[in-house]
């Protein structure tokens, strides 16, 4: 007999909302979060409604500026910025180190704050924080060495980033920026996260970090974020779409730029028989619902051994486990372990869902479909974010399921009989950022490996973006401009000798580190 399920004790957005004014009651107002520039929180701008992916209610908007507005903002960094590039390295990582502590102190906070805003599961939420945290300390501990012989930019780092990780990649990059003498600027993204980084941005500026956050539509705002004369540098982290027109603008302008953009990235098994291994990481493989940037959405599978995989693969992905990151059986009880929530808002689940049908009256063949009966919601709760797992057999080339990231929880799987198909198929996309390949002979995975146009290759294990000192970038279409992770973060927001050329994918050379 199922069980009516509630929502856990203290973690409505009422409740996580009275917490924010709480914490920090310079950034969030009754109705609304406040823009931070000038080194003050301004009630400006015009905010726009938002919804919750998780039940459809009502949460914080962005508060909107103008780009002549924007403009002041930018220019207000440039002060900060040459103020702070002075300030001597042993106070910058004093400041940062009791950013980290607060950061921490707020943990609970924040990642309620991206369950709801972003529709996170619990697990996923703490640890997207926990990992902001670590990763940043780790800089503090060790920047010393990094600096030596390097200088802060000429102007501050304009961070435009995705919704999907505000704390692991955003946070962590800003106060690393911060901490190697660069003040700097971001802009909330457009589908969630506004709540958290305020909260996140509101403690870094009591320690005296020079942080400027904004809200706005990209349009309005690139001329300021990304053109303006002002920046030194530009970090982006987002779908290729955008990504071609910012990369434009800072290879007209000589612009230093960080740009990390979306690929299809693939897992391929040849000659392959370890399928208890395999099984095991399937369900890790949906975490947050795929919605990652270095998520496997692509199995190119040698067709010998389709039957194996079969089944090795459907059993491991009916374990999935779907539904309100917040719904318990009792209001005390933990929050749930779930493998995925909604994805990020009802349009994208209905352009998945799209794609879905699209493909199958193509082609494809439906191998799974995960049945929202399954699924842990509340009684009467909107499950218009939600999609549950689905695994496609060879889509059609005219669906964007055969080259493009599905950004949820959607696999395809295609069938090959040679080499030359396998190399082909896992390149699907002009570069990734990930990829892995299972095959039993190691001789085989170091003859094909360096032929799959992806930053990094596993050998029969999941690759990931990493921490600390494990570097990151990109292949083809996936990345522009300077590689990060370690050494090379630092590197791409400092100065270093003149002529130095930085490890990265530049419009005149590409430089592997």
């Amino acid at each position: 007999m199922a069980t009516t399920l509630t929502l856990k004790s203290g973690t409505s957005w009422p409740d996580t909302w009275r917490r924010c004014l709480a914490a920090a009651p310079e950034a969030f107002r009754d109705d609304r979060v406040l823009n931070l520039w000038n080194a003050s929180w301004q009630a400006d701008g015009r905010p726009l409604p938002a919804t919750s992916p998780v039940d459809g209610s009502p949460v914080a908007g962005p508060p909107r500026l103008d780009g002549a507005t924007a403009h002041r903002a930018v220019r207000a960094c440039l002060d900060q910025h040459r103020a702070w590039r002075h300030v001597p390295l042993e106070e910058r990582r004093a400041r940062v180190a009791a950013t980290l502590d607060a950061l921490a102190a707020h943990r609970e906070l924040l990642a309620l704050l991206l369950v709801w805003e972003i529709g996170k599961p619990w697990r996923l939420a703490q640890a997207d924080v926990d990992r902001a945290v670590d990763g940043v300390r780790w800089y503090v501990d060790g920047i010393g060495p990094m600096l030596d012989g390097r200088a802060p930019l000429d102007g501050p780092v304009s961070n435009i980033a995705s919704w999907n990780y505000p704390m692991s990649v955003l946070v962590h990059a800003m106060l690393v920026q911060a901490l190697a003498g660069n003040a700097v600027i971001a802009k909330t993204p457009t589908d969630g996260g506004v709540a958290c980084l305020t909260l996140a941005c509101a403690l870094a500026a009591r320690e005296g970090v020079p942080v400027t956050l904004v809200s706005g539509s990209g349009n309005e705002l690139s001329r300021a974020l990304v053109r303006a004369p002002e920046i030194g540098c530009v970090s982006f982290v987002g779908g290729r779409d955008t990504g071609a027109a910012v990369a434009t603008a800072v290879a007209d302008l000589g612009k230093r730029h960080i740009l990390e953009q979306e690929g299809l990235n693939t897992w391929g098994l040849w000659n392959h028989s370890d399928w208890d291994t395999f099984s095991a990481v399937v369900p890790k493989l949906f975490d947050y619902g795929k919605q990652r940037c270095t998520a496997y959405p692509r199995f190119v599978v040698q067709r010998a051994l389709f039957d194996a995989f079969l089944a090795a693969y459907l059993p491991a992905v009916r374990t999935l486990t779907v539904g309100h990151p917040l719904a318990v059986e009792r209001r005390d009880d933990p929050c749930p372990r779930l493998d995925f929530g909604p994805v990020i808002n009802a349009a994208k689940a209905k352009e998945l869902h799209d794609q879905i049908a699209e493909a199958v009256d193509r082609g494809a063949v439906p191998l799974y479909r995960g049945d929202p009966a399954d699924a842990r919601f509340l009684p009467g709760q909107d499950t218009s974010a939600y999609v549950q797992p689905v695994t496609l057999l060879g889509p059609p080339p005219s669906s964007p399921l055969h080259h493009a990231e599905p950004f949820g929880p959607v696999d395809t799987i295609v069938l090959v009989d040679t080499e030359a198909e396998l190399l082909a198929a896992m390149n699907a996309s002009n570069g990734a950022l990930v990829a892995t390949l299972s095959t039993d002979d190691r001789a085989t995975y170091e003859r094909l490996a360096p032929q799959i146009r992806a930053f990094k290759v596993g050998h029969g294990t999941a690759r990931s973006r990493g921490d600390r000192d494990e570097l990151f970038g990109g292949f083809g279409a996936s990345w522009r401009g300077a590689f990060v992770g370690g050494g090379l973060l630092v590197r791409a927001v400092t100065r270093g000798p003149r002529g130095e050329r930085l490890p990265g994918n530049f419009p005149d050379y590409r430089l592997m580190p």
